[in-house]
């Protein structure tokens, strides 16, 4: 409990001065009360009430013009979270096998899997996770995929990764990524997908929409170009960070890019984000860690203050008192003239 104007208080000793400030009055002068039969008896003795009752009036309607006021402060954490779409190559040429870690071999498809994973969830030592960002997953052969639409329900997510498998039927092979950008860049424009259940972002709150690419091809396959899901990625205001999954051989200069890796740098830098390729396990983790650091959700806290004036309360009671002196005096005490 606070009070808004608490110099209102100094009416107080001014008020009870003033009751105090000699008056001039007129009276008959007796020697004595005693031979007064009953003068204690009956309604006189009450007589002081209404006199009371307006004093209190008076100093409640002091207290109310302080105006006293009961606050609490709250703060609220507010997340300023990022749409992120991962779009991960099914192919048939993502069977194809890259250092593991431990030195072992494995396919393309399993190294993608454990690093999607680990970009979710984390892994305590490289990367943090994303648990405050909305993420979906669009998988992509000769057709793109809705795996899981934009949701929190990372741990739904994660499952439907490990299930993850290459695409085997023969008129089902391709690489159509093309496709795949248009679908992620909609749905990141969509409001409706930024929504799931209680939890929703605000979408001009909106820190940044993201689009991670990984494939390991170029696109043969789909009704959209590159170019034109780039362009449609760039004017709805998505990144593309693209992400070549290939081999590394030694005897190619590591610096020369194909004409399918050409492609990937062009759509990535056209809308703001990066290109990198990579060829094992180890590179892999560096271009998530990488992109990890640079799209991180912000949380900050707001402080407000509640305030409920309670000014009504001493000022009702005032009012109740002084109307309740006018009635005694007019009724149950009223004076003879």
């Amino acid at each position: 409990m606070n009070i808004l104007y608490p110099w209102f208080f100094t009416l107080i000793p001014l008020y009870l001065l003033l009751l105090n400030f000699p008056k001039n009055r007129t009276s008959v002068t007796v020697p004595s009360l005693r031979t007064w039969p009953n003068r204690e008896a009956g309604r006189a003795r009450y007589l002081w009430l209404p006199t009371s009752l307006r004093h209190l009036s008076v100093l409640l309607t002091i207290l109310a013009l302080a105006r006293p006021q009961a606050g609490s402060t709250q703060s609220i954490e507010v997340s300023e979270g990022i749409a992120i779409q991962l779009l991960v190559d099914v192919s048939s040429s993502m069977d194809m096998s890259v250092l593991d870690i431990g030195d072992k071999r494995s396919s393309r498809i399993e190294v993608a899997k454990s690093m999607v994973q680990r970009f979710i969830a984390g892994d305590g030592e490289r990367l943090q996770g994303r648990p405050n960002d909305l993420i979906g997953l669009i998988t992509f052969a000769r057709y793109a995929d809705t795996c899981s639409p934009l949701t929190f329900g990372h741990d739904a997510l994660l499952q439907i990764v490990n299930g993850l498998e290459i695409q085997t039927r023969p008129n089902e092979d391709g690489t159509a990524y093309g496709d795949a950008l248009a679908i992620a860049a909609a749905r990141l424009n969509n409001p409706e997908s930024l929504k799931h259940g209680s939890n929703s972002l605000d979408i001009d709150a909106l820190k940044s929409r993201v689009i991670i690419l990984l494939t390991d091809g170029e696109n043969n396959a789909g009704n959209h170009l590159p170019i034109e899901a780039a362009g449609l990625a760039k004017a709805w205001d998505c990144r593309i960070y693209a992400i070549s999954l290939g081999d590394n051989n030694n005897d190619e200069n590591l610096e020369e890019l194909s004409n399918a890796e050409k492609t990937l740098e062009h759509i990535s830098l056209e809308t703001g984000g990066i290109f990198q390729k990579a060829y094992d396990f180890e590179s892999l983790l560096s271009v998530y860690e990488a992109i990890d650091k640079l799209e991180r959700s912000e949380i900050s806290t707001r402080s407000f203050e509640r305030v409920a004036e309670w000014f009504w309360l001493p000022l009702l009671l005032s009012i109740l008192a002084l109307f309740s002196s006018l009635i005694i005096e007019a009724t149950w005490l009223r004076i003879a003239p």
